[in-house]
């Protein structure tokens, strides 16, 4: 199996449809071995949240959708293990230690980062950081 690194942009196109969903399902039906800083779920709620607030979804189907991620195939590693590491990353690039610890996570299993989130994307696939870096439309 491949490990890859997953962040919430890729994982809440799982589930509704919209942009990116088709190549994002791909990446489960491959065989990779999916991974996430324990941060994922914080940040999947937020977007639920705000698409609520949003009207684009009720609140019981907020929940139904995060029971829905919580079932995926993806192995959590907790964020206290990534700190260190995703803090050396902030200072050194001028990121949050929060959005840090996705490339902390894949620089620590030697693996790639994807996602559909395009202000990380565009912030680092011009730095050091680049071959770790996978863009969703790419899969």
């Amino acid at each position: 199996m491949t490990p890859l690194v997953v962040d919430e942009s890729i994982a809440i196109k799982w589930l509704p449809p919209e942009v990116h969903s088709a190549a994002a399902r791909r990446v489960l039906r491959e065989d990779n071995d999916l991974l996430a800083p324990d941060l994922l779920w914080a940040e999947l709620g937020n977007v639920l949240w705000k698409r609520c607030r949003a009207g684009e979804i009720g609140a019981e189907d907020a929940g139904d959708l995060l029971r829905d991620l919580r079932r995926l195939p993806i192995g959590i590693i907790p964020s206290i293990f990534l700190v260190g590491a995703a803090l050396d990353l902030a200072m050194r690039f001028n990121r949050t230690v929060s959005d840090s610890l996705y490339p902390a996570l894949a620089m620590g299993r030697g693996c790639r980062i994807i996602t559909a989130n395009r202000h990380p994307y565009a912030a680092l696939r011009r730095g050091p950081l680049a071959p770790a870096l996978l863009w969703v439309g790419d899969v």
